[in-house]
């Protein structure tokens, strides 16, 4: 049994999750917080943010994230395909930095505007 807090609303329920009854979920005040415990103890899913290097810009660092959420077994990959990673102003909101993250279909993307020089 796995004991956790939903955060899929501002609730946060305490849920528990029985692994040996097929993955049964209890404590949860609506549906989506059986579904997040469900999925929470199956296959756990992160939206990964993050920062990458700007040139050309009074700014150092742009604010990336994923567009969806990746398996939280791939965080550190998908971290990894940022290193080293410089992109040139401007740069706009929900520009693609780099598309299928570890072959997801998800795609770090800006979550901000970046002006240039």
């Amino acid at each position: 049994m796995k004991h956790l807090v939903c955060i899929s609303c501002p609730k946060g329920c305490r849920l528990s999750v029985d692994e040996e009854k097929g993955f049964a979920v209890t404590g949860n005040g609506c549906k989506r917080g059986e579904i997040y415990g469900r999925q929470e103890v199956s296959n756990p899913q992160r939206t990964v943010t993050s920062t990458v290097a700007v040139s050309g810009s009074s700014y150092v660092r742009c604010p990336v994230k994923t567009d969806r959420t990746i398996a939280k077994a791939l965080m550190f990959d998908a971290m990894k395909t940022l290193q080293g990673l410089v992109v040139a102003a401007p740069v706009r909101r929900g520009q693609i930095i780099v598309k299928n993250v570890c072959g997801t279909d998800a795609n770090f993307i800006a979550t901000a505007d970046i002006s240039s020089l």
